[in-house]
């Protein structure tokens, strides 16, 4: 059986919990915090294939807060800047809306004008799929 955390139509969502927005109070910090928004949201409108779970650090400090998607066969993408931009319960809704697109595409790539404004803002890094743990060769 395969691990789950490959199956075509799942995504992991990690979000950084050691980031700290400017003017943070010690705790929780606001990588937690969006942590907690993202779970509570995903409870009341699921997105189906969707884990989402804590890293210790993504190393994108400046832009708190910071989450990465990555799924099989699909580009991995890291997006920072959550926080600053709204409240972790707006942030939340925003990145599960914009992460329901990411799995309805057969690789990731969804059409710039259908990303959320926060996704095309806060875009850190976008990743290609790893072809050569499948055996498969690059274009």
């Amino acid at each position: 059986m395969p691990d789950a955390a490959y199956e075509p139509d799942t995504a992991t969502l990690s979000v950084c919990l050691t980031c700290r927005a400017a003017g943070d109070p010690a705790e929780p910090r606001a990588g937690a915090r969006l942590l907690a928004a993202l779970r509570a949201e995903a409870e009341r409108t699921p997105v189906p294939g969707l884990r989402i779970e804590g890293a210790e650090c993504l190393s994108v400090c400046k832009r708190p807060c910071t989450v990465a998607v990555a799924s099989a066969n699909r580009w991995t993408y890291v997006w920072g800047d959550f926080d600053a931009l709204e409240d972790p319960e707006t942030s939340a809704r925003t990145i599960l809306a914009g992460l329901r697109r990411y799995l309805e595409t057969p690789d990731g790539l969804v059409p710039w004008r259908e990303r959320p404004e926060a996704f095309r803002k806060g875009v850190v890094a976008r990743i290609p799929p790893l072809t050569a743990a499948r055996g498969e060769t690059p274009a």
